[in-house]
């Protein structure tokens, strides 16, 4: 295919491929069922066998995905955590060490310390901007360097291009969760990063109602070990949610917009407001990377955080008088939501690891809608006021 647009890309690519594959008719790709294929020859199988290890509906949608993350591969899990798992069993072993960014999404630290830990294999969190600290926290053992940038939930960014010379000079593995930015905004591979995870529950899917997640790459070697980690352990996406995904990534560019331009009005709005000390959001000029985030991504997407006066109590004020937004865990959707890391997404976390990673009780996260604008203002001005 021609080296078509990222709009084109979301819109097309998938039913294309999976026409040329087929020799459908079908204008949108359709949900294959069937857990298992014929073959002619006990000696001459299809390039279908059996849904686990590969399904069309699937595959089609993991060749979209790749061609958007401008990779040779892509692999659609059951979750975000299933992809990630698979991308630890499939390049680590114990004795391995992790270099993590301080301020990692709770799950994937829980993943770590409460799972992976038991097979031996040890992550060190620090500020990977850091070069010095980067540079003194790797050991002979030292085998990835996990990054998201921007972190869940303060918005850090790390400069993935230079992480990655680094890390390909001490022959460390560099994988980055670009989930907040999706391949819309950024492209990490392009950058020089080894793998590419995703939890597609989010904006991929984009309304809500469909958990997947995702891993793209570009080394073959890399790719057929993922592989083989997926089809031995089984945490693939099931045909019917490959195709809720296939069909949210259509709207993925106009929706990304959308959540960039609102989550940048509300953040300029939250800037200036007395009840609010702080707004992470990287497309602020105020934010301490903004140069960076200008360097390496085509945008800021649709997530901020803001820290709000008077802790705890006026944050469990401001969510009992929103209307608009709504008090829920999860990203991504079409809708506005609000949540408190500390108590919520992040409540895994001990209250010491909370306090090193900067996770305070005044912290506020919200993943911003397409509504309209003036209506999310609006309701966030309302409960503002009777803090």
């Amino acid at each position: 295919m021609r080296n078509y647009r990222k709009e084109t890309l979301a819109v097309r690519f998938g039913d294309t491929v999976n026409q040329a594959s087929l020799y459908s008719q079908d204008v949108v790709t359709p949900i294959h069922l069937s857990t298992t294929n014929f073959w002619r020859q006990i000696d001459k199988p299809g390039p279908f066998e059996y849904t686990r290890s590969s399904n069309p509906t699937r595959q089609a949608l993991e060749q979209q995905l790749a061609a958007l993350e401008h990779a040779c591969f892509g692999l659609a899990f059951s979750s975000g955590m299933a992809a990630e798992t698979a991308v630890i069993l499939g390049t680590l072993k114990s004795g391995d060490h992790i270099i993590g960014y301080d301020d990692l999404y709770g799950g994937t630290k829980r993943l770590f310390n409460s799972v992976f830990n038991n097979f031996g294999i040890a992550v060190d969190y620090i500020d990977v901007t850091n070069a010095e600290l980067l540079q003194r926290h790797v050991k002979p053992n030292t085998r990835m360097i996990w990054l998201e940038t921007p972190t869940n939930p303060l918005m850090k960014l790390a400069d993935i291009e230079a992480i990655a010379k680094f890390a390909k000079s001490h022959n460390i593995l560099v994988v980055v969760d670009n989930t907040f930015l999706t391949p819309y905004f950024q492209n990490p591979l392009d950058l020089g990063a080894d793998i590419v995870v995703h939890s597609g529950t989010k904006y991929f899917g984009g309304h809500s109602d469909v958990l997947n997640g995702a891993i793209m790459l570009n080394d073959e070697t890399l790719y057929q070990s993922l592989y083989n980690v997926q089809n031995s352990t089984g945490g693939v996406l099931s045909p019917f949610d490959s195709y809720l995904v296939l069909r949210g990534l259509k709207t993925l560019p106009i929706r990304m917009n959308a959540h960039e331009q609102n989550a940048l009005h509300l953040a300029q709005y939250l800037e200036q407001h007395p009840a609010v000390t702080r707004v992470y959001y990287p497309g602020l000029k105020s934010h301490s990377q903004f140069e960076l985030a200008q360097k390496q991504a085509r945008g800021a997407g649709g997530m901020i955080s803001f820290e709000l006066k008077g802790g705890v109590e006026s944050c469990k004020k401001l969510f009992d008088n929103l209307e608009l937004f709504i008090l829920a865990e999860s990203l991504g959707g079409v809708e506005s939501l609000i949540e408190h890391p500390a108590a919520m997404t992040h409540a895994s976390l001990s209250k010491e690891e909370q306090r090193l990673a900067g996770i305070t009780d005044s912290l506020i996260r919200v993943s911003v809608g397409i509504e309209h604008i003036d209506d999310l203002i609006e309701d966030m001005e309302q409960a503002l006021a009777k803090i």
